[in-house]
C-alpha cells in the first residue's frame, strides 16, 4: 500500500519509519529541504520539497494511489487544507490531520477528518488510524493499545468455559459466532467446535494470544 505524509518533523519521520518497516511505500512532503535530514539512514521513500496542500505536489507524491494521507506539519491551517484536499478531491480512504487547537479539531472531526493533537502518543494514534488492520483484528481503539479480535477456537479449548480462557490468556471475551449466529457470552459459556471467538486484548499481546487460541493443544 502507498502512504503520503505531509511534514518531516519528529512525528512525520517516526511515522514514516513505522510504515516502511511494515513493507509499505510512501512519499513525504515538506516545504523545507533541510527537514529531510531528520529521516533515518535507510529511508527508501520519495522526498518532495513543497507545500503539502499544493495540488501538483500531492500528485507527484502519488496521492491518487494513496491508501492513507497524514498531515502532521506544525501548521494547523496547512494540515487542515491538505487533509481536506486528500479527502474531498482525491477520495483517499484514510485521512488524518494533526491539529493543535482542540476547538478546531472538534469541527473537523465532525466533517469526517480524524484529528490528533500535539501529545506524547501522537505517533501511536496516527498508526492506529492510517495503517490497515491485520486479518484477525476487527477494531483498534484510537490509542492503539486495545484491539477487538476474532479467531476460530482451536480444539484444545473446545469444552472449556469462557472464564477459564479469560483467566489463562488475560483477555476479555465479547461474543461468539456460532453457526452464523451471535451468542453473547457469560463466564459459564462453554466453547464448542467451530465457534469463532471475538475478544478484547492488549495489542502487545495480540499475536501470542491468537496463536494460543487457534492451536490444537495448550502446550
Amino acid at each position: 500500500m502507498h502512504f503520503v505524509i505531509m511534514g518531516c518533523g519528529r512525528v512525520g519521520t517516526t511515522l514514516a519509519k513505522a510504515i516502511e518497516d511494515r513493507g509499505h511505500t510512501l512519499a513525504i512532503i515538506d516545504n523545507n529541504t533541510e527537514s529531510f535530514r531528520r529521516l533515518y539512514k535507510n529511508f527508501q521513500g520519495q522526498k518532495l520539497t513543497g507545500e503539502g496542500y499544493d495540488r501538483n505536489t500531492q500528485l507527484q507524491a502519488g496521492i491518487e494511489d494513496a491508501y492513507a494521507f497524514a498531515a502532521v506539519a506544525d501548521d494547523d491551517n496547512a494540515n487542515i487544507l491538505a487533509a481536506r484536499m486528500a479527502r474531498e478531491i482525491y477520495h483517499v480512504k484514510k485521512v488524518v490531520a494533526r491539529i493543535s487547537d482542540p476547538r478546531r479539531a472538534e469541527v473537523y472531526e465532525r466533517l469526517g477528518i480524524p484529528t490528533i493533537g500535539s501529545v506524547d502518543r501522537t505517533t501511536a494514534l496516527l498508526l492506529a488510524r492510517v495503517l490497515p488492520l491485520p486479518p484477525d483484528v476487527v477494531y483498534t481503539e484510537d490509542t492503539g493499545y486495545l484491539s477487538l479480535c476474532r479467531v476460530p477456537v482451536g480444539p484444545s479449548w473446545v469444552g472449556h468455559e469462557i472464564s477459564a480462557l479469560e483467566a489463562e490468556l488475560g483477555i476479555r471475551a465479547a461474543y461468539v459466532l456460532r453457526f452464523s449466529k451471535v451468542l453473547m457470552v457469560e463466564a459459564s459459556t462453554v466453547l464448542q467446535e467451530n465457534d469463532e471467538l471475538f475478544y478484547f486484548v492488549a495489542e502487545s499481546q495480540r499475536e501470542a494470544v491468537a496463536s494460543r487460541l487457534a492451536r490444537n493443544s495448550k502446550e
